[in-house]
């Protein structure tokens, strides 16, 4: 699991969005570029850009999981290696915004 911005014991060191307990206050906050729009099921892997596969977070977590998904997990598929694949958001409280994103890339 990506846990880029789970809270942890202790105090907070990272961005808190937990005040975000909407979509509609996730999607203007990407309007002023304080969010951005991330697709759960990348192009590249045949998702589109349709509400059920959006979630809106901080921007370094768009750069994060392009990564993974571009130069570990696409490699990986186009072996052969991996034909699932899921990227499953999950929040702390009332928040919109992920708290961390669970990826499972495996061959069933």
């Amino acid at each position: 699991m990506l846990s880029w911005f789970k809270r942890r014991s202790g105090p907070m060191t990272g961005p808190d969005f937990r005040h975000v307990d909407s979509r509609q206050k996730a999607e203007e906050l990407f309007k002023q570029g304080e969010l951005a729009k991330l697709l759960l099921l990348p192009v590249e892997f045949g998702g589109e850009d349709v509400a059920p596969n959006v979630v809106y977070v901080p921007p370094f977590v768009v750069e994060l999981k392009n990564r993974l998904d571009l130069n570990t997990i696409k490699p990986l598929a186009e072996k052969g290696e991996v034909r699932r694949y899921t990227a499953t958001p999950e929040y702390e409280g009332k928040s919109a915004v992920p708290s961390s994103i669970r990826i499972s890339a495996t061959d069933p």
